[in-house]
């Protein structure tokens, strides 16, 4: 016996369209019917078809992620995989899956509309952007819904979920100085990206709070690898910094490799403080001080902001700003 909605309507005694209305979540059905015929579809392991649930719906269930970094940031920063574990899991428990859209950065920029108009997916979560990133106009062109991880610099009409850097670089840099550290270092994600900007925007507010004058020696820009870190702060020893605030824990990492290997001891000579409070950090030798983001938290979040967008798209756009937490450990000299 083939399964169908004809079969699900008699075996409920209902029509074939009130099946329909109840798989595809119609409001508009007594909550006694929809518990008889949900009951039918459970003892049957009734499986609808998706494709014509979507075209039944309007809708897939079905979120596009993409992150325009090259893939390989996606596989070696352990930053993408907690995000995506954050996503991953409010889609289970909103119903809704995620499809991830794996390209390099100037691929995903020409291919957008046909991932936006494709029919696969309601909306896209994109994460990790550039200023001024090209990718952003082009998902506002296609009027589909979208929502960013991190924060625009400055259209106020698009909706995101970030943390607030600011603040939280700013309290790292302002426990190095509460500690007596005076020479403190920067290295600095990339500027052109909003995340590295704000960071360092955050360094400089606590130096000029204490009235010290930032010295343009002791500022490294680097790109959140642990690379980048290493060479950064080879490059800092030069201007005998006693403390570093390195905006990522990765580039933390690679910063004291680069102490170590230097003879530097930290947190005696030298203090270290990252951001993010990855997995490792409370492994490092010494445990690295940093400044805890809720990664997973701004992943759910911006999977119930994008739902939202969704399911109630006249509401206006929709912004959220979490908090960090700086976490002391031995690296800062503190303890």
């Amino acid at each position: 016996m083939k399964l169908n909605l004809e079969e699900i309507a008699r075996r409920s005694g209902v029509s074939r369209s009130t099946v329909s209305r109840v798989i595809n979540n119609d409001p508009n059905v007594k909550t006694e019917t929809r518990e008889r015929v949900q009951d039918i579809i459970h003892q049957l392991n009734f499986q609808p078809n998706v494709a014509a649930r979507s075209l039944a719906s309007g809708r897939t269930r079905v979120l596009g992620l993409v992150i325009p970094r090259g893939v390989t940031a996606l596989f070696t920063d352990p930053y993408f995989p907690i995000l995506i574990q954050g996503i991953a899991s409010a889609c289970n428990v909103h119903d809704h899956s995620v499809m991830l859209w794996l390209a390099e950065p100037e691929y995903e920029r020409r291919t957008i509309h046909q991932v936006m108009h494709g029919g696969l997916i309601d909306g896209v979560i994109v994460s990790s952007m550039l200023m001024d990133d090209p990718l952003v106009q082009a998902l506002a062109d296609n009027q589909k819904p979208f929502v960013l991880v991190g924060r625009h610099p400055t259209n106020a009409s698009l909706s995101y979920v970030d943390v607030d850097n600011i603040k939280g670089a700013h309290s790292a840099v302002a426990h190095l100085l509460r500690l007596g550290r005076r020479r403190i270092a920067a290295i600095t994600g990339p500027q052109n990206a909003i995340v590295g900007a704000d960071r360092r925007t955050g360094y400089l507010d606590a130096l000029r709070e204490r009235g010290l004058a930032p010295d343009p020696r002791l500022t490294v820009e680097g790109d959140f690898t642990e690379t980048s870190g290493y060479l950064g702060m080879q490059r800092l020893l030069a201007h005998d910094p006693d403390a570093v605030f390195a905006a990522s824990d990765m580039m933390a990492q690679g910063a004291l490799r680069a102490l170590r290997e230097a003879g530097r001891r930290v947190p005696e000579d030298v203090a270290v403080v990252g951001f993010d409070d990855m997995p490792f950090a409370a492994t490092t030798e010494p445990p690295l001080t940093t400044v805890r983001q809720p990664i997973g938290r701004l992943g759910a979040t911006a999977v119930e902001i994008l739902i939202d967008l969704i399911t109630q798209p006249a509401a206006g756009p929709r912004r959220v700003l979490l908090s960090t937490e700086l976490v002391i450990r031995k690296s800062c000299g503190a303890i």
